[in-house]
């Protein structure tokens, strides 16, 4: 048994009502290499409207309230690339609630249906976990030295805030993905 079953999803945190159907899923972080879901298809899609940052003080998987870690969040303004995974109707309730429990133990992110496209050009709508900017885990853009300075010794429920740093980039560079603030954080580790 793994950690993140016992998390469970904070009172306050906001769910979506799922679509019919089967369910998508918008992927654009620790979800692209490890997703803990079974899936029917993984294909590159961008989300419009956000874009990833390194803007969340993470004080459950990648640190604590004492000594939090950072991890992405999807803010506000641009857009994203990553992935969407298409889940199996019958999956799709078990994999959600899956889901809202590892990413909203604590209520700073929102779960929304929110269209993305995929890399062939259709428009689906997938969930997609956006980060709470009235959060108090909502750290906003902070300077790449520190950001180290947090990523550098948090450690949590899933690992370090390094290895999760690491993991991400190696994942993104795999999709052909830069993102020169992650790597500069990254540069002062």
């Amino acid at each position: 048994m793994n950690a993140e079953s016992s998390l469970r999803v904070h009172p306050d945190a906001i769910c979506p009502t799922l679509p019919e159907g089967d369910l998508w899923v918008f992927a654009y972080g620790s979800l692209l290499w490890r997703p803990g879901f079974d899936y029917l298809q993984r294909l590159p899609a961008r989300l419009f409207g956000y874009h990833r940052s390194l803007c969340v003080w993470s004080h459950t998987h990648r640190g604590t309230a004492i000594t939090p870690g950072m991890v992405l969040g999807l803010d506000l303004g641009g857009s994203c690339c990553g992935c969407g995974y298409r889940i199996s109707a019958d999956q799709k309730t078990a994999v959600a609630n899956y889901l809202f429990a590892r990413e909203m133990p604590t209520p700073l992110y929102r779960g929304l249906i929110h269209p993305i496209r995929l890399d062939h050009g259709e428009t689906v709508n997938a969930l997609t976990f956006v980060v709470d900017r009235q959060s108090p885990q909502y750290a906003g853009r902070i300077s790449p030295e520190v950001a180290a300075s947090h990523v550098r010794h948090a450690v949590g429920i899933s690992g370090s805030s390094r290895d999760y740093l690491c993991n991400s980039i190696t994942h993104l560079d795999h999709l052909g993905l830069h993102d020169p603030h992650l790597t500069a954080i990254l540069e002062q580790l």
